[in-house]
């Protein structure tokens, strides 16, 4: 006897096998979530003693060497009652500049206000970077730091651009104001300092001579001071403060976190305008692109940024700005972040972490899900 089968049935088994033909290719086609794992071993317990105060900057060296800038000046007295003479094992204020190795070892430290002979240190030690030839910068955001200063590996003071002294404005050429991060292009052999906390724009200088180049602000117009308070249905014509992160790709794009706005911007070396990634742009509480750093592969594929209101570090696609995940929150435990502040990353895609108001810095180990770095 021959069986029949309703037709609805040989319906349902047909676009049951399309629809896994589909979900297979969409899969073959969907970029993999993106998995970060935290290393509560990263770094070693300090050495002497030693205690952090908020945490400013922080950067991978070529060496994948993890440089800090720390803020001696906001290490309460009950955190140093050792340094101030009570009979108490802990503890010592550590130095400004702290360097860690891969195994989490301290390697170096140098720097901190009772350091400067010659020249002013930072009220508020901010970003830093490390460049080509293996000189430091530093920067800061107190009230009266106008200069970004140049040092050896070893914390020898070769520059300063700039000085201690009341804000001028953003079309001073001889000085910053309150500068928030630095890159130093080794094509040109010149410094982008994204400035800042008061001025309003990227100014870049000879890093031999500290000799003024240019400057511009949001889409490559001239900079202003006018006081910008985020919309997220109209996006502003000027930066606004802080400017707050800038690095330089392989392929020569300057990239700059416009924090206060929720967006990045992207320029070529000469300030023109090449488009905006705008991040979380509906979001009320503006900050969420506080530094950003890219993935090592040769095309630099995902880019990473901090977002200090939600503690989290979000991962968007270079071609078009989407986000593809997102890992952290806030809070105080291993993984969380209080004021999530700067980012790093190794030539592994490991990514490094900054607090503030947490005062420490985290390492997360990249475990899959992004492209294969060559």
């Amino acid at each position: 006897m021959k069986r029949m089968f309703p037709k609805v049935a040989f319906a349902g088994v047909a676009f049951a096998m399309v629809a896994a033909a589909v979900a297979l290719v969409i899969a073959a086609d969907a970029t993999p979530t993106p998995k970060f794992e935290i290393d509560a071993s990263w770094p070693k317990p300090l050495p002497s003693n030693w205690i952090l105060g908020q945490i400013g900057g922080v950067f991978v060296d070529k060496d994948d060497n993890v440089w800090i800038s720390q803020r001696p000046r906001s290490v309460n007295d009950r955190d140093k009652r050792a340094e101030r003479g009570d009979k108490s094992v802990c503890c010592y204020t550590a130095p400004s500049v702290i360097v860690f190795n891969q195994a989490g070892d301290v390697i170096k430290s140098w720097g901190g206000p009772k350091s400067a002979q010659g020249f002013d240190w930072p009220q508020n030690e901010h970003g830093m970077f490390v460049d080509y030839k293996g000189n430091v910068w530093l920067a800061g955001n107190g009230e009266n730091d106008g200069m970004v200063l140049k040092f050896t590996n070893d914390g020898k003071f070769l520059m300063a651009i700039g000085k201690s002294a009341p804000q001028t404005n953003s079309l001073d050429k001889t000085r910053v104001g309150r500068a928030a991060d630095m890159v130093v292009d080794p094509a040109t052999n010149e410094l982008y300092v994204a400035d800042g906390y008061f001025n309003h724009r990227i100014v870049v200088f000879d890093a031999d001579t500290g000799a003024f180049k240019r400057t511009w602000g949001a889409y490559g117009k001239p900079p202003t001071d006018e006081k910008i308070t985020y919309d997220a249905k109209v996006l502003p014509q000027q930066f606004n403060n802080p400017v707050h992160g800038v690095r330089i790709t392989n392929d020569g794009q300057v990239v700059v976190s416009d924090r206060a706005n929720n967006r990045i911007q992207v320029f070529q070396k000469d300030g023109t305008f090449i488009r905006e990634l705008p991040v979380m742009r509906d979001s009320t509480a503006p900050g969420v692109t506080g530094s950003t750093v890219f993935w090592p592969d040769k095309g630099q594929t995902y880019w990473f940024t901090s977002d200090d209101p939600n503690g989290q570090i979000h991962i968007l696609r270079r071609s078009d700005g989407m986000v593809v995940g997102s890992f952290g929150r806030v809070g105080r435990g291993p993984g969380e972040f209080e004021n999530l502040h700067n980012i790093g990353i190794d030539s592994k895609g490991n990514i490094y972490t900054a607090e503030v108001q947490g005062q420490r810095v985290q390492r997360f180990r990249y475990k899959s899900g992004l492209p294969a770095i060559r």
